[in-house]
C-alpha cells in the first residue's frame, strides 16, 4: 500500500467511504463517533492493513469508543455493519463494490476446521449483492430480496432542501438588529459596544408524496409506501403523505410509526381502495383544496393510467405547477429504456412536471432522495417547451 504526501496510506475511495459509513453508524446508535474520531479512526487504519479484520476493529474501538460504556454497542455495530447486516439506526447506505472481511468462528459450516491454532480465520467476501439489488425491478426480486430492499431504502438519508423562513436568528453576517444593538448599549450606558446583527432562518421544505395504489401499481405500491415511510421518518414535520386511488386518504400518521411493518399495515388498514381504479384529475382537485401543496415539493407517484378526465388532470397539474415549488412524478414503467409515455393521463400531465424519473429500483429511490435533497439527482435530459414551462427528465442509472 502505497504512502500518500502526508504520510497516509493511500486507500480507494470507495474503502474511505466504507469507513466513514461505518462511523455514522456508529453515531446513530449512539456513540460519539464524532469528526474528530472518524479522522483518527482513518489515520491509524493508514498505517495498517484494511484487508485485516482484526486490524480494522482494534484501530476502531480504540479511536471511535469514548468510553468502556461504548464497547457492547460498537462491537453489535461492527458485527452488523461488517457482516452485511444493516444497522437499522443508519441512514447512509455504505458504497458497494469494496472488498470486506468477514470472521467465520472456529467449527462453523463454512469453516469446519478453523484455523491451525484455534483462532478464527479471516476469508473475504465482497458487497457485489447489494450492487446487483440497487438496479433490480423490485417487482421482479423475490420474497427474501425483496425484503433486502426495503432494509436499504429504510436507510435511505431524508434529507431537505432548505428553504428561507421569514423567522430571523442571531448571525455574525446580516442586516442591523437595531432592537438588540440598543437593548445592550443601554445596559452598557449607552455607548454601542458591538453592533448586532440577524439573518433568516432555514427550513427543510415541506414536502407532498401521493402515492399510487391502484391495481396497476400494485407491485410498486408498497415499496413506494416504504419510501414515504423513510421520508416520514426523517422529517416528521415536514412530509404529508396521501394514497390516491378512487380516492384521496391522508396517511402521514399510520407512517408516524417507527417500525416499518407496522406501519405498512396501518396504512393497510386506512386505505379503503387498495388496488382499485385510478382519478388522478379529481384527488389533485381534492389535494389542491388543502394547504399542503403550496410552496411545498410535490412528488406524484403513479403509472398515468387515468380512467377519470385526462383533461381535468391536465388543468389541475396545471394549477399545481403553480402554486408548488417543484413538482416530480415518479412512473416506475420509465426504468425501461423502451417506455415511452403514450397514456393520456401522462400526456396531460408532463407538460407541468420539473422532473420526470423512474421509481422502479434502489437505485431509483437513491436519486429521487437526492432530488428532494435539492440537488438533480441524475443526467439530465433535454428540455421541450410545452405550454410556457420546461421539462427536465432524469434518467436514473437503470
Amino acid at each position: 500500500m502505497a504512502d500518500d504526501a502526508g504520510g497516509r496510506a493511500a486507500r480507494p475511495q470507495g474503502i474511505t467511504a466504507l469507513l466513514t459509513g461505518f462511523a455514522r453508524a456508529l453515531r446513530s446508535a449512539g456513540v460519539p463517533a464524532d469528526h474528530q474520531r472518524t479522522q483518527a479512526f482513518l489515520t491509524a487504519l493508514g498505517h495498517l492493513s484494511v484487508a485485516e479484520e482484526r486490524h480494522v476493529y482494534w484501530a476502531g474501538r480504540l479511536t471511535l469508543c469514548a468510553g468502556p460504556a461504548d464497547i457492547p454497542v460498537y462491537d453489535r455495530c461492527f458485527a452488523a455493519y461488517f457482516s452485511g447486516a444493516w444497522p437499522r439506526t443508519g441512514r447512509g447506505i455504505p458504497p458497494v463494490r469494496v472488498d470486506r472481511v468477514v470472521a467465520l468462528p472456529y467449527g462453523s459450516p463454512e469453516d469446519p476446521g478453523g484455523s491451525e491454532d484455534g483462532t478464527d480465520r479471516v476469508v473475504p467476501a465482497t458487497a457485489s449483492t447489494i450492487e446487483v439489488l440497487r438496479h433490480r425491478d423490485v417487482s421482479r426480486l423475490t420474497p427474501e430480496e425483496r425484503r433486502e430492499v426495503h432494509r436499504m431504502i429504510a436507510l435511505l438519508d431524508g434529507a431537505r432542501e432548505p428553504r428561507v423562513s421569514r423567522r430571523l436568528r442571531p448571525a455574525h453576517r446580516g442586516d442591523l438588529d437595531v432592537r438588540r444593538t440598543v437593548r445592550e448599549a443601554v445596559r452598557s450606558g449607552g455607548e454601542p459596544a458591538r453592533l448586532r446583527r440577524r439573518a433568516r432562518r432555514t427550513r427543510p421544505r415541506r414536502v407532498v408524496l401521493v402515492v399510487d395504489v391502484s391495481g396497476s401499481m400494485s407491485p410498486y405500491a408498497d415499496t413506494l409506501l416504504r419510501f414515504a415511510h423513510a421520508m416520514v421518518q426523517a422529517e416528521p414535520r415536514a412530509t404529508e403523505v396521501f394514497s390516491a386511488g378512487t380516492r384521496l386518504t391522508r396517511i402521514t400518521a399510520e407512517l408516524r410509526h417507527r417500525d416499518p411493518e407496522k406501519a405498512m399495515n396501518a396504512c393497510s388498514a386506512a386505505i379503503p381502495d387498495w388496488s382499485g381504479g385510478t382519478r388522478l384529475g379529481e384527488e389533485l382537485k381534492a389535494l389542491l383544496r388543502l394547504p399542503f401543496p403550496r410552496g411545498a415539493t410535490v412528488v406524484i407517484a403513479s403509472d398515468g393510467w387515468e380512467r377519470g378526465s385526462a383533461e381535468l388532470l391536465g388543468a389541475q397539474m396545471a394549477r399545481l405547477s403553480r402554486i408548488a415549488h417543484r413538482v416530480i412524478w415518479v412512473n416506475p414503467h420509465k426504468g425501461d429504456p423502451a417506455y415511452q409515455p403514450l397514456t393520456a393521463g401522462m400526456r396531460a400531465a408532463l407538460p407541468y412536471v420539473s422532473d420526470f424519473v423512474a421509481g422502479h429500483s434502489l437505485a431509483a429511490f437513491e436519486n429521487l432522495a437526492g432530488l428532494l435533497a435539492g440537488g438533480r439527482g441524475g443526467r439530465r435530459g433535454r428540455r421541450t417547451p410545452r405550454n410556457g414551462r420546461g421539462l427536465r427528465e432524469v434518467r436514473s442509472d437503470a
